[in-house]
């Protein structure tokens, strides 16, 4: 009967598993390549056959290989979790956490949170880095992330945050609906809107929804912003038809300084959550910032 492995060799195979790259584990974990190399091979002798494909260029996993990497990532998890509880009792959160999380989020969401969550904790400093593209939390060193359900990586752990439904609006100055605001998403094509474009580069296509019909309108219009509180303006301004968050938008839909148009193609969505990579050890603010939030 094979001896069981250690729990550092299963962890090094799954990072290698998870990156496809034995130089780029080296260069996470701070080790050299041939040490990488040489604990998946002694791990494969254990088991007693290939558990990684290995050429020049790429590393894939074999069908040994994929059973364990799927086996190992909740096992390791729950390891990791049982191991952050049994520290946080002991230890008083410390230390700075990182969050990265799109403006709105931000400013309607996080920060109205943080005062109580800082008093309760004032051991913990908060860096908030906001932005409205897509981030790999990892690379960028942050500890947890803020986003929509449906922007959250699959392998990542999320937990609601803030307000359980987000709606987005579309909006405009009045004197641009004189002659009737639109009445079908299509329509929306011939108005003049305001575009928002993403950090990638990428335009923003609005997406409404109305039951099981959807409509993703690559939208025209005179100018292109890359924050939606300038598209706000731009709509306050009469310069196009904006598609923001309503909370942005209600004040002044309250005081007649903007119309709205296609409430119905306009549902609520899933509010913000919390998430962070589950296979790796929470952090003691971290996890208190969990604890404070579900409490």
């Amino acid at each position: 009967m094979n001896p069981s492995p250690d729990l550092p060799a299963l962890r090094l195979f799954l990072a290698v598993a998870e990156r496809r790259s034995f130089r780029a584990t080296a260069r996470a974990l701070g080790i050299s390549p041939s040490r990488v190399s040489q604990g998946v091979r002694a791990l494969e002798v254990q088991v007693g056959e290939p558990l990684l494909r290995r050429t020049t260029r790429s590393v894939a996993l074999t069908a040994a290989g994929e059973r364990l990497a799927t086996s190992l990532r909740p096992a390791l998890t729950a390891l990791d979790g049982a191991w952050a509880g049994a520290l946080t009792p002991l230890a008083r959160a410390e230390g700075t956490l990182r969050l990265n999380l799109p403006r709105h989020a931000a400013e309607w969401v996080v920060t109205p949170l943080l005062a109580g969550f800082l008093r309760a904790h004032p051991g913990v400093t908060v860096e908030l880095l906001t932005t409205d593209g897509l981030v790999d939390i990892v690379k960028a060193g942050c500890d947890a992330g803020v986003r929509f359900p449906d922007a959250v990586p699959q392998d990542m752990v999320a937990l609601p945050i803030g307000p359980a439904r987000q709606r987005f609006v579309v909006v405009a100055a009045p004197a641009l609906a004189v002659g009737g605001a639109p009445q079908t998403p299509d329509e929306l094509l011939q108005r003049p809107c305001t575009r928002l474009r993403f950090p990638s580069g990428d335009l923003y296509r609005w997406e409404l929804r109305q039951g099981r019909s959807r409509r993703r309108l690559a939208v025209q219009g005179p100018l292109t912003v890359d924050d939606q509180r300038l598209a706000l303006r731009a709509a306050l301004d009469g310069v196009g038809w904006a598609y923001v968050y309503e909370a942005l938008a209600a004040p002044y839909l309250r005081e007649g300084r903007l119309v709205q148009a296609l409430a119905d193609w306009c549902p609520d969505e899933p509010g913000f959550v919390l998430y962070h990579p589950g296979r790796k050890q929470v952090s003691p603010p971290l996890r208190a910032l969990i604890d404070w939030l579900r409490a």
